[in-house]
């Protein structure tokens, strides 16, 4: 089996698409850094250490610091598929920051994006 392509893609490629998106609809770049940094467990200056590295999705996802246990309370469909359904670990770790964008760019607070 193949691996989609969004795997080999940096992150830092696809970063301001995300705060693009929150910032369209009034949030702020913090914001999008507290999600993803919620999400992985990188500090703001590990998050900016792997953007300047140009760090593809797959290696950001398994070199993580410690994903978020409370990550499994992500439920949704994102891209038309539930989060929640999907097999592939790495998949569905990229889809989960997918709809905390979403989320956050959909205006709801950020305590309830956090699941806190």
């Amino acid at each position: 089996m193949t691996k989609h392509r969004i795997y080999s893609v940096s992150v830092a490629s696809v970063y301001p698409h995300y705060v693009a998106k929150a910032e369209k609809k009034g949030r702020t770049k913090a914001e999008v850094d507290e999600i993803i940094c919620w999400l992985t467990g990188y500090s703001r200056e590990t998050l900016d250490y792997q953007l300047a590295r140009n760090t593809n999705f797959e290696d950001f996802f398994a070199q993580a610091p410690r994903m978020n246990p409370s990550r499994s309370q992500i439920t949704g469909v994102i891209c038309g598929v539930r989060v929640e359904e999907i097999q592939e670990t790495t998949m569905r770790e990229i889809r989960y920051l997918d709809k905390l964008i979403d989320e956050l760019a959909k205006g709801r607070a950020i305590e309830k994006i956090l699941r806190k």
